[in-house]
């Protein structure tokens, strides 16, 4: 089956080329881009369009590639043998199951999600590769060798926080999701505000694409920004004309606490408005 997008994620054709490029490779899917052009969304967009279950691993600064297998609590079997509960006799009873083992045991072929992997430490990625290519893993606990039934669509996201080890990327089908231009950016609006009026849609794309061109902003409002303070513009019902102005940049949004997510951005775009005035 080719992925060829979905009625609720607006897909470009390089990415749908992106996806299909990994299913043929049966290799993981490495996605990177900054924060909020639908990185992790698209993991659940292939599973939906496939029709394949989905398995979610949302990576932490602590998180450990073996807990992606399993974990041997080991803690809670001295606990047990102490009460003397007869369930420590059986050691799998201790063994819990990670993401990769529920996608390896899945009945029909699974996607895996693996979120921000860029989160966790260096070694992270490195220590999933034999996993990821292979296909199986050893249980040391119970000596048994887990195999996957089928060989999941591994989508792997990342912010580009850190640089990945060139041994595990080597392992990867790379794409790279470019921040949607204009026309692009009024599909992906269309899908989730359908009714949203032309004139209020333009005036805001105007305002939100001048903002993310202010220099000196230390985080560009993303597409999920975008989307929130879309969704505010229409609780709060409020007009295309409160968005007009000659100089977009001379005037601070309504509602842009949705845009604007740290005070430094805040009094950045108070200077340049400020200066824009005085220089009328």
């Amino acid at each position: 089956m080719r992925f060829e997008g979905s009625p609720t994620y607006v897909a470009t054709a390089d990415l749908k080329l992106a996806v299909n490029a990994a299913l043929a490779l049966e290799r993981p899917l490495l996605v990177k881009g900054e924060p909020g052009p639908g990185k992790t969304l698209l993991a659940e967009e292939i599973a939906r369009a496939l029709g394949r279950p989905l398995y979610q691993w949302h990576v932490k600064s602590t998180t450990k590639a073996q807990q992606g297998l399993y974990e041997y609590d080991a803690v809670s079997r001295l606990r047990d043998s102490q009460l003397g509960d007869d369930r420590v006799a059986d050691i799998a009873n201790y063994i819990r199951r990670g993401v990769l083992w529920e996608a390896f045991e899945s009945e029909t072929p699974a996607v895996v999600l693996i979120d921000e992997i860029d989160k966790a430490d260096i070694e992270f990625p490195n220590d999933l590769l034999r996993e990821l290519d292979r296909m199986e893993f050893h249980v040391y606990e119970t000596q048994r060798t887990v195999a996957a039934r089928h060989r999941p669509l591994v989508v792997i996201t990342s912010n580009n926080e850190k640089e990945l080890p060139d041994a595990f990327l080597r392992h990867c089908f790379f794409h790279y999701i470019r921040f949607p231009d204009r026309e692009t950016m009024r599909e992906i609006v269309g899908v989730h505000f359908p009714g949203l009026k032309k004139a209020l849609l333009q005036e805001a794309l105007e305002v939100f694409f001048d903002l993310r061109e202010v220099p000196g902003l230390k985080k560009k409002p993303s597409t999920s920004e975008l989307l929130d303070w879309l969704k505010l513009l229409l609780a709060e019902d409020l007009p295309p004309e409160a968005l007009k102005s000659n100089d977009r940049k001379a005037i601070i949004p309504p509602l842009h606490g949705a845009l604007l997510k740290n005070e430094q951005d805040v009094h950045l775009f108070e200077r340049v408005a400020f200066m824009a005035r005085a220089g009328r």
